[in-house]
């Protein structure tokens, strides 16, 4: 069994938990809330750690697990929001698959455009906020936190119908507003119209 070392965890992890949690949940003080979760479990249950991996990758594994938990409680509490599209562009953005179609929106700058690719994840980010909470959590738990189907219809008590519904909106919320605000060429614009 591995030594763990609690004194260092919020100077030497912290600022790395807490930016991870909060791009996940959207909320500054949620993501605090985590953290200190986290840090907690990882004080109770320290003598779980048993070494293999680094005590940043053990607490993120703590980490993900209480996002998700943080996300499903909070679930629980929003079931009667409910968000209906008047105008759903899906046909225009996505294949019968759900498959983005090709030259819907080109969201992928070159390989060695980072600053690009960094100013796209600040604005997905900022698009994540403009999503109604039930669909936000569905997006994050499936494409941040690469959950299944199955989990995450658990974890949020929906069924997944309801689960694919919500993920479909999510993309499209998130293709509108990516679109309005990204630069992109005069074809693609045409494109989302």
């Amino acid at each position: 069994m591995a030594e763990v070392n609690p004194d260092i965890w919020v100077d030497q992890y912290g600022d790395y938990l807490f930016r991870y949690a909060k791009s996940r949940l959207r909320n500054a003080n949620a993501a605090e809330e985590v953290v200190q979760e986290t840090f907690l479990a990882g004080v109770r249950y320290s003598e779980q750690f048993a070494g293999r991996g680094s005590e940043r990758g053990w607490l993120m594994g703590i980490l993900k697990r209480k996002i998700v938990d943080h996300i499903r409680v909070r679930m629980k509490h929003n079931k009667a929001t409910s968000y209906e599209d008047e105008h759903d562009p899906s046909e225009q953005l996505f294949d019968a698959n759900g498959n983005w179609k090709s030259g819907a929106i080109n969201w992928s700058p070159s390989p060695g455009q980072q600053i690009e690719m960094e100013e796209l994840q600040a604005l997905v980010q900022d698009c994540m906020q403009s999503l109604p909470e039930n669909q936000a959590a569905v997006f994050v738990l499936s494409v941040m936190e690469e959950l299944d189907s199955d989990d995450i219809c658990r974890e949020l008590e929906i069924t997944p119908a309801n689960m694919w519904v919500r993920m479909h909106r999510a993309r499209v919320g998130l293709a509108k507003c990516v679109g309005a605000k990204w630069h992109v060429g005069e074809e693609a614009k045409q494109h989302v119209k």
